[in-house]
């Protein structure tokens, strides 16, 4: 998979398309609710992401200044950004360029997230509300053992048949992905904001770039933060611990020199003990602040704009890249917190 990105990245420039150049374009729930309409773009010059921003951006910048930009892991180490598009929509309506690890897809954010929520609904929340105003109700008894059985039933066919071809090396899986790819999006930024011509020239903040992950894509962020260009880590729902994973282990956290903000789903996430084990050992001489809300490992990603999780982001992004103070109560202010999202617990140390 590496191999043929970098190959198709070096066939662009070879053909003379080393300038972005937008071949896909939507607009995600009218573009959020930020005072910038955001837009999601696929760009033939670099195939293997999706750029959401905000609309009219030259435009935006002549006016505001260039603007802070993120690099974005997805959720299980995935080739595909579909699941975090109202997320990733919401935070580039307050005026942030956002590059993320996949192709461009217009497949259908809400039957994604009906999927994920039916198979993993986090038993801390009373009700789960999509943004197209759909209930998804946890599975009964009887839909769990189903469940279970299949899951039991493809466990033992796929031993079967690993058993049956175990001299035969299996296929890498299409949704493969690697850290340093957000390395190398991040240096197609920093080429097209340098190129005269290019939809981003002169567009870009690269003194103010945030590494955003979900899940695996947090693993992937830990692999890549020693880069001195990532000025913040948003570790959503994710946390290395004890574990190996992406090229990650509980060392990276000895390269981090950048303040990180872990947003996890309480005690009902699968990444709440790894990502305790990661705010203890994290350096004395590094900021972190870690929110715990009862949402489970889905977080709020399938709600209206995003929902508490996107809020939370956009705080935290205004204060570490545009150094909006004001933004800061939430991270820092217990009252403030309790007053804003009263089911959430945050910590922090090295402030």
């Amino acid at each position: 998979m590496k191999k043929l990105l970098l190959s198709a990245m070096l066939f662009a420039v070879s053909a003379g398309m080393v300038k972005a150049q937008t071949v896909h374009k939507q607009i995600v729930e009218e573009g959020g609710t930020g005072p910038f309409k955001s837009e999601v773009v696929g760009d033939a010059s670099c195939p293997g992401f999706t750029v959401y921003r905000p609309q009219n951006l030259q435009q935006l910048v002549a006016q505001k200044g260039a603007l802070p930009v993120i690099v974005y892991a997805n959720g299980a180490c995935f080739n595909n950004n579909v699941e975090m598009r109202l997320l990733l929509s919401e935070v580039a309506s307050y005026g942030y360029v956002a590059a993320a690890i996949g192709p461009y897809d217009e497949a259908d954010v809400m039957a994604q997230w009906r999927g994920v929520l039916k198979s993993a609904y986090p038993e801390t929340k009373g009700e789960v509300v999509m943004a197209n105003g759909e209930k998804i109700l946890p599975l009964t008894p009887e839909e769990k053992k189903a469940r279970d059985e299949q899951a039991a039933q493809q466990r033992a066919q796929a031993a079967k048949a690993a058993k049956k071809a175990k001299k035969q090396q299996p296929a890498a899986p299409q949704f493969r992905t690697y850290p340093k790819m957000l390395l190398e999006v991040l240096d197609w930024l920093t080429e097209q904001n340098a190129a005269a011509g290019s939809e981003y020239y002169h567009c870009l903040d690269l003194q103010h770039v945030a590494a955003m992950g979900q899940s695996c894509g947090g693993a992937q962020v830990l692999a890549i933060a020693y880069d001195p260009r990532i000025r913040t880590c948003v570790m959503l729902n994710t946390g290395i611990g004890d574990m190996e994973m992406m090229g990650a282990t509980k060392e990276c956290l000895k390269n981090l020199h950048q303040p990180m903000f872990y947003m996890i789903g309480g005690p009902a996430d699968i990444a709440y003990a790894n990502a305790q084990k990661d705010f203890e050992r994290i350096a004395d001489d590094i900021p972190v602040v870690m929110l715990n809300s009862k949402d489970g490992h889905s977080g709020t990603y399938y709600e209206a704009h995003g929902g508490n999780y996107a809020k939370a982001v956009v705080k935290w992004l205004d204060w570490q890249l545009k150094g909006q103070v004001g933004q800061s109560a939430l991270f820092l202010d217990d009252e403030y917190l309790k007053l804003k999202f009263p089911e959430w617990q945050g910590v922090r140390k090295n402030f």
